[in-house]
């Protein structure tokens, strides 16, 4: 009796799973972020409303935060307010809201970031204490003589917010998805909200969403031991509501 030949194999399709294997993962977007122009001057951004109403939602959080009484250093007041004479730059915090906020600072928002920081302190606590006043934070480091690191390459700074120490800030590297994070923005100059997960490829659950902040900040050098950004209100009509102080002592 002859044997049945079995039925002829269907050809895969090229994007088809096999069975028990999980789907790729599609590939991330290509980052286009410009280089710094190393002393050429950035573009001007012009503000936009949604930073008022920003202001005005993290207002409403009830938070009470001490003020911190640090002196200005290397600015000139006008009206006693708006501070001048600094270079602008593009600053972002962003961070998942129940882990660690980080600090960017680009030349325009289009650009690589020129400093990425790490900071000891969780990403809703700092938005809440920004709604409920001005907030200060000092990061020191100890002065060495014999090295002539710049001041922003120092790798480890001891935190003080609003005159508390809280712990320490890192500079690091940007990762990928520190560039992804910054590419999904390029088009933003000032905002605050919240980056759908699938834009993120590490992203931890139990550490809630991704949020961000972005704003124009002041650059002000008083000396090689001290500089200073001064996250900037649209309006003019007020002083900076985040100013971080980076000093070697």
């Amino acid at each position: 009796m002859p044997v049945p030949k079995p039925p002829p194999r269907r050809p895969t399709p090229n994007n088809a799973v096999a069975p028990n294997q999980s789907p790729a993962r599609p590939a991330a977007a290509p980052v286009i972020l410009q280089q710094p122009s190393h002393g050429k001057k950035g573009g001007q951004w012009k503000p936009q409303k949604l930073f008022r109403r920003v202001k005005s939602v993290f207002r409403s959080f009830p938070v009470i935060s001490t003020p911190c009484k640090m002196p200005v250093p290397g600015g000139r007041l006008q009206d006693g307010n708006h501070i001048h004479g600094g270079k602008q730059m593009t600053g972002t915090l962003f961070g998942f809201r129940k882990g660690r906020i980080n600090v960017s600072i680009q030349e325009t928002p289009r650009s690589v970031p020129q400093l990425i920081l790490e900071m000891s302190i969780h990403t809703d606590k700092l938005l809440q204490d920004m709604g409920s006043g001005l907030v200060r934070i000092a990061l020191e480091c100890e002065k060495n003589p014999s090295e002539k690191t710049k001041l922003i390459d120092e790798p480890i700074w001891t935190m003080y917010c609003n005159g508390r120490k809280t712990g320490y800030a890192v500079k690091r590297g940007a990762t990928d998805d520190d560039l992804n994070v910054m590419q999904k923005l390029h088009a933003v100059s000032m905002g605050a909200g919240v980056l759908p997960s699938e834009n993120v490829v590490d992203s931890p659950p139990a550490e809630g969403e991704l949020t961000y902040l972005r704003a124009f900040f002041e650059r002000v050098i008083g000396s090689k031991d001290s500089e200073t950004y001064y996250m900037m209100s649209p309006d003019g009509n007020s002083g900076p509501e985040l100013s971080i102080f980076f000093v070697r002592v």
